[in-house]
């Protein structure tokens, strides 16, 4: 297996000065691979040099992933302060003193002491049972309140207080979400995670989140292939087979997810790619020390964006909703 030494792999900075690796593994197996696939990854990929790893509890392979983590620092391959471990709390577990027993098990399942990094997963407790299909509806859901939302939030402070988690973060976040709740934070969110590839680059809320001190992480960077079912429709455009990607990966002599990441990473954010695949996996983490971008390929992949979102959560509506687009106020303000 191809070793990628972490220490030439870029970092960024965070606001409280702590560095972290400039690129991560997602462990989000969808419905088209198993826990013990997904562990597996997890696995090659420590040995072959990633020390950032992308975790929740809703995916369902937490507990496998903490054995393959023990594993992997009793054999001497990694030390615990060498990696840099996320969960997030599922929406069922937004209510008061849910997220603390939700951390205990995400821990416990790890078998971590603490995570250094801990996320709400979605901004509100809108329920949907793991795999479900993209009709599906829970009729408790509500749209998103502050109120609710900051009662969560003092949570996950807490859990910084004891020190459960090193850092916190907010995922699948907007704009007009953002301004009404980061005044309220006691801490502010160190990162924050949103979909992040050519085709949708959210420009506007990337360069929000930046402007605010915050570390964008990149969910989807390659497009997502795998994502589950429910959430492709007709008008998806795929980023590898985009034209400029597929010829700027020509010249490369790689191929067009590669460059996904390389202008991911070169612009700032830091993707989280998923595969089980080894020459997969391992191509990815060396796209970060070799070959980078021209500036005037950066330039070409910034021409590229079509404001295509794939992560779109309709399964997330509350009754009274018109579709998925409520979900991320379009419209500059928080969709009731």
């Amino acid at each position: 297996m191809a070793f990628i030494d972490p220490k030439l792999v870029p970092k960024r900075k965070l606001s409280n000065g702590q560095e972290i690796p400039c690129i991560g593994m997602g462990t989000f197996g969808s419905d088209r691979f198993t826990p013990e696939q997904v562990s597996g990854a997890v696995a090659g990929a420590i040995r072959s040099g990633y020390r950032l790893f992308d975790c929740a509890s809703v995916y369902g392979n937490e507990d496998l992933i903490g054995q393959v983590f023990a594993q992997a620092m009793k054999e001497g391959v990694v030390k615990r302060e060498e990696l840099f471990v996320t969960s997030k709390v599922w929406n069922d577990m937004h209510g008061q003193g849910d997220v603390l027993l939700s951390c205990a098990k995400t821990l416990k399942d790890l078998q971590l002491d603490y995570l250094d990094f801990y996320f709400v997963h979605w901004p509100f407790p809108n329920y949907h049972a793991p795999f479900c299909d993209g009709d599906s509806r829970n009729p408790d859901s509500k749209p998103f309140s502050v109120e609710e939302f900051m009662s969560t939030w003092r949570q996950m402070e807490r859990l910084v207080d004891m020190g459960l988690v090193k850092n916190i973060g907010m995922s699948s976040m907007t704009i007009p979400k953002l301004e009404a709740v980061l005044p309220l934070c006691r801490i502010q969110p160190a990162v924050i995670e949103m979909e992040l590839h050519p085709c949708f680059q959210q420009p506007e809320l990337y360069d929000y989140v930046v402007a605010h001190g915050i570390q964008p992480i990149g969910f989807c960077p390659i497009g997502s292939p795998t994502r589950p079912d429910r959430d492709m429709t007709p008008d998806d455009i795929a980023d590898i087979q985009v034209p400029e990607v597929v010829e700027i990966a020509k010249a490369h002599g790689v191929h067009p997810a590669v460059i996904c990441l390389k202008w991911a990473v070169q612009r700032g954010q830091i993707p989280i790619p998923f595969s089980i695949h080894e020459n997969e996996y391992v191509s990815n983490l060396m796209c970060t020390v070799q070959d980078p971008l021209t500036e005037e390929e950066m330039k070409i992949m910034k021409s590229v964006d079509r404001n295509c979102r794939l992560i779109k959560g309709q399964v997330f509506l509350w009754p009274g909703a018109n579709d998925w687009h409520d979900l991320w106020d379009e419209d500059g303000t928080i969709t009731k």
